[in-house]
């Protein structure tokens, strides 16, 4: 089956081809189209799909158990995230990292955070289009004024 980005897309607006990107959204890099004219985006389907499981998981509170397990505590977590972090990474490590945060805060990482790398790539691909779009901006303007 193929994907729908696989295909050329084009903005609704301007009527122009739409570039591949990367958007980055609340540590979730998404799949998107930019327009390069007028900056219209489309975010892929399923990575908004998925980004919108975990606003959903994000906005509930879970009640959980913890348990004495030997000389460690142990902390049940539903079914409902271990099923998304599942759905996200295929696979899951048996080892997660655990840390405090503040007083009375804990945190489980199941993954490592995004690496730098992809996450500098997604926003150099954004800063390029908003000088592109500044750019075409001021030519337009140019040639109004000229036009004039």
């Amino acid at each position: 089956m193929t994907d729908i980005f696989d295909n050329q897309i084009l903005c609704k607006n301007c009527r122009k081809e739409m570039q591949n990107a990367k958007v980055s959204k609340n540590g979730f890099l998404l799949r998107a189209k930019i327009c390069q004219r007028c900056g219209d985006k489309v975010i892929h389907p399923i990575d908004e799909q998925e980004y919108n499981k975990f606003i959903g998981l994000k906005k509930r509170e879970f009640r959980v158990k913890m348990r004495l397990v030997g000389n460690s505590y142990a902390v049940s977590i539903p079914r409902e995230i271990v099923n998304f972090i599942h759905e996200q990474e295929k696979m899951m490590d048996d080892m997660v990292r655990l840390c405090f945060e503040e007083a009375g805060k804990l945190s489980l990482n199941f993954q490592e955070p995004v690496k730098r790398k992809e996450f500098a790539h997604a926003l150099t691909n954004k800063e390029k289009m908003i000088n592109e779009l500044k750019a075409q901006k001021v030519r337009r303007f140019e040639e109004e004024k000229q036009d004039e």
